[in-house]
């Protein structure tokens, strides 16, 4: 587990639901916690009782009742009996979000991270004409890939191909 995380809280007994909470993985990419992911944006304890906060990759990911059946699991079992889970969809999550231990989870799995930041616009979006920056292949390293597809196997990722090694591979696209 990553104790670094910057939204780790700091004192106990909020860091033991933080903890119990961080350890439960994405359903969908096993290698990575729902922590590194960005989902978990808060944990404490009120009065003995957990209280989490998640926030889907999107607002239609499939995963969420999943991942919220695996915290009551996972907090229950570290002792909080009745947890309170809440899904907020404000903010919008982010792939900034992501811990750079995440990142790397990712890459080491075969999937590409994120290559970029997020950049939230609060006014008009101007249209951007240039090609966007290379995706590297979590396989070989190389930079000589194209898009396959706009959805990979979660609408989270895009689906690309190696020119060099010719594997398939999913990128997390920047949100």
């Amino acid at each position: 587990m990553n104790l670094e995380h910057p939204l780790r809280p700091h004192e106990q007994p909020h860091q033991a639901v933080w903890d119990a909470a961080a350890g439960v993985p994405d359903p969908e990419i096993p290698v990575i916690s729902i922590a590194d992911l960005g989902i978990l944006r808060s944990a404490r304890c009120v009065e003995g009782q957990a209280h989490v906060v998640i926030t889907p990759t999107y607002s239609g990911c499939p995963a969420m009742d999943h991942i919220t059946a695996d915290l009551k699991t996972a907090l229950t079992k570290a002792g909080f009996e009745r947890p309170k889970i809440e899904t907020v969809l404000q903010p919008a999550w982010s792939t900034d979000w992501m811990t750079t231990f995440g990142k790397e989870r990712l890459a080491a799995y075969g999937i590409a991270p994120p290559q970029r930041s997020a950049t939230r616009n609060t006014g008009p979006i101007l249209l951007d004409l240039k090609p966007p920056p290379p995706v590297d292949c979590p396989h070989c390293g190389s930079t000589q890939t194209r898009k396959l597809a706009q959805f990979g196997s979660t609408s989270c990722k895009a689906l690309y191909q190696c020119q060099d090694c010719l594997e398939p591979f999913d990128y997390f696209k920047v949100h």
